[in-house]
C-alpha cells in the first residue's frame, strides 16, 4: 500500500511539473478577426477614440446649453470696509474720511437667449443692505423683480449660425468615432502580417535548414565515394552557413512583430502567439456605387465638406454684419424701493423702466471693414474650390479601393497556386539532387523560387485584407453583413 502511495504521489508530481511546463510554455492561437477585435477592446489607440468621442459629446451639451434659460444667485456676503476714502472738496483740496461700513447684495437672475433674433429676455430680482457703523444707520435696498430685453441691431447672430454648424459638428464627431475605431482594425491587420511573415520565414528558415543539414550529409558520403567533387561540398557548407543565418534573423524579425503586435492590442503576459493564416476569400459582393453611396451617407469627410462651407457663409455674414452700423436697444421695466427694514422695501415699490438705444456707426475706416468683407467672400470662394477637389480626392480614393479589392482576389488565387507548385518542384529537385540527376545550383533555385512563392502568398493575403479593411473604414458599412458599422 505504502509503494501504491508513492507511486501515485510520483506521478501526481509529474503530471503537476508537467502542467507548469505547459502553462509556462502556452501558445495562443490567433485569427485576424481576433487581433483586429482585441486591439479594439484594449488597444491604446481606442481608448484615445473613446475620450475624443467623449470630448466632443460634453462640447455638444455645452452647446445646447446656450439655448436653454440660465438661472444664477450672485452675491456679496459680507461685504465689510473699514478704511480711509480720499474725498474731493470744494476748493480742490482732498481730504481722507474714515468709512466703516458693510454693503452687502444678493442677486437672483435668470436669461433665455431666441436664436431666431439674437436677442436675450432677461430678469431679476435684487436685495441690497447697507450698514453704516460710524453713524448707526442701517438701509435696505430692492428691486421685487425686473423683466427686461436686449436686441441687437444690424449685428451678427452668433446663435443662429452655431444651429447650423454645431449639430454638423456633433455628428461629423460620432462618425469620426466610428472611422477611428475601423482605423485601429487597418493598423492592427497591418501588425498581423508583420508577425505572420515573420513567422513563416522563420519556418522556411527552419525548414530550409534541416534540409541543408540532411543533403550536406548525404553529400559527404557522396564525396566520400568520389562522386562528387569538393567544389560542391563548399557549395553547401556555404549553404549551411546562410540557412543558420537566415534562422537567426529570422528569429530576431519575429520576436520584434511579436513585441509589436502585442504592444499596439495590449495582450499582457508572455504567451507565444500562433497565428492562423487567413482565409484567401472573402464572401461578400460589392460595386463602386454601393460603396460610393454608402461613403457619402456615412463619412465624417462628407459632414466635413457641407460644415466647412457654412464655416465659411458665416464668417461672410460676420463680417458684413460688422461692416456698417452696429446698435443694441434694451428695455426694462420693474420695480423698486429703499427702506430702512427689509418688510418694508417690499411694500408699494415704485415703477422703475429703462430704454436704450446704443449703436455704433463707423465714420471713416479706410476701406477696412470691406476689405475685411472682400476677405470673407475670397474665403469662401477658395473653400468652394477646395471642397470640390476634397470630393474628387475622395470618391477617387474609393474607385481605386474598390478596384484594388476586386484585382486582389484573382492575385491571391494565382498566389496560392504559385505556392503549391513551387513548394512541390522543390520536392522533386530535393529528391533529384539526392539521386545525383540535379546540380547544386538548380537546387538552390528551387530554394529560392519556394520560400518567394510562400513570401508572395503571405502579401496577397495581405493586400486583400488591408483592401477589405480599408474599404470598410472608407465606406463605414459592413458588405459581409449588409449594415452600417455602429459602435456604442
Amino acid at each position: 500500500m505504502r509503494q501504491l502511495q508513492l507511486i501515485f504521489f510520483l506521478l501526481f508530481q509529474l503530471l503537476l511539473c508537467k502542467g507548469f511546463s505547459q502553462k509556462d510554455n502556452d501558445t495562443v492561437q490567433l485569427s485576424l478577426q481576433q487581433i483586429v477585435q482585441m486591439a479594439k477592446n484594449k488597444s491604446i489607440a481606442s481608448q484615445q477614440a473613446i475620450t475624443s468621442r467623449e470630448t466632443r459629446y460634453w462640447e455638444w451639451r455645452t452647446y445646447r446649453s446656450n439655448y436653454k434659460p440660465q438661472l444664477s444667485l450672485e452675491g456679496i456676503l459680507p461685504g465689510y470696509n473699514k478704511t480711509y476714502l480720499q474725498v474731493v472738496q470744494p476748493n480742490g483740496t482732498i481730504e481722507f474720511q474714515p468709512i466703516h461700513n458693510n454693503n452687502s447684495s444678493l442677486n437672483l437672475s435668470f436669461s433665455q437667449s431666441i436664436a431666431q433674433t439674437g436677442g436675450t429676455i432677461f430678469g431679476t430680482s435684487q436685495l441690497q443692505r447697507f450698514d453704516d457703523f460710524d453713524r448707526k444707520n442701517t438701509l435696505y435696498n430692492s428691486m421685487p423683480y425686473a423683466i427686461g430685453y436686449n436686441q441687437p441691431i444690424f449685428q451678427f447672430n452668433s446663435l443662429k449660425w452655431d444651429k447650423k454648424i454645431e449639430p454638423l459638428k456633433y455628428s461629423e464627431s460620432k462618425q469620426a468615432f466610428t472611422e477611428d475605431m475601423e482605423q485601429i482594425a487597418v493598423t492592427a491587420s497591418g501588425y498581423f502580417f508583420d508577425l505572420l511573415l515573420a513567422q513563416v520565414n522563420l519556418k522556411a528558415a527552419e525548414t530550409n535548414l534541416t534540409n541543408t543539414q540532411k543533403i550536406l550529409a548525404i553529400a559527404n558520403e557522396k564525396f566520400d565515394l568520389g562522386k562528387i567533387s569538393k567544389n560542391e561540398i563548399l557549395q553547401l557548407q556555404l549553404e549551411l552557413l546562410k540557412s543558420q543565418k537566415a534562422v537567426g534573423i529570422a528569429k530576431r524579425d519575429m520576436e520584434i512583430a511579436t513585441l509589436n503586435i502585442k504592444a499596439y492590442t495590449g495582450m499582457q503576459g508572455n504567451s507565444k502567439i500562433e497565428l492562423m493564416v487567413p482565409e484567401g476569400e472573402i464572401n461578400m459582393q460589392l460595386s463602386t456605387d454601393k460603396v460610393l453611396e454608402e461613403a457619402y451617407a456615412n463619412r465624417s469627410d462628407a459632414i466635413a465638406f457641407m460644415r466647412r462651407i457654412a464655416e465659411a457663409k458665416r464668417d461672410v455674414a460676420k463680417a458684413k454684419a460688422n461692416s456698417g452700423i452696429n446698435a443694441s436697444l434694451t428695455a426694462n421695466l420693474g420695480f423698486s424701493k429703499s427702506a430702512a427694514t427689509v418688510g418694508k422695501v417690499y411694500r408699494s415699490p415704485q415703477d422703475q423702466q429703462l430704454l436704450q438705444l446704443q449703436f455704433d456707426i463707423p465714420v471713416l475706416d479706410w476701406g477696412r471693414q470691406k476689405s475685411r468683407t472682400k476677405t470673407a467672400e475670397a474665403n469662401l470662394k477658395l473653400t468652394e474650390y477646395s471642397v470640390a477637389q476634397d470630393k474628387q480626392n475622395f470618391t477617387q480614393e474609393i474607385i481605386t479601393q474598390v478596384t484594388l479589392f476586386q484585382m486582389m482576389k484573382d492575385q491571391v488565387a494565382l498566389s496560392a497556386r504559385a505556392d503549391s507548385i513551387a513548394t512541390e518542384k522543390y520536392g522533386i529537385a530535393k529528391d533529384r539532387y539526392v539521386l545525383g540527376n540535379l546540380s547544386i545550383t538548380d537546387l538552390g533555385i528551387a530554394f529560392e523560387e519556394k520560400d518567394q512563392a510562400k513570401r508572395d502568398y503571405v502579401a496577397a493575403l495581405r493586400d486583400l485584407w488591408s483592401a477589405y479593411y480599408e474599404l470598410r473604414y472608407l465606406s463605414l458599412y459592413d458588405f459581409e453583413k449588409n449594415q452600417k458599422i455602429m459602435y456604442k
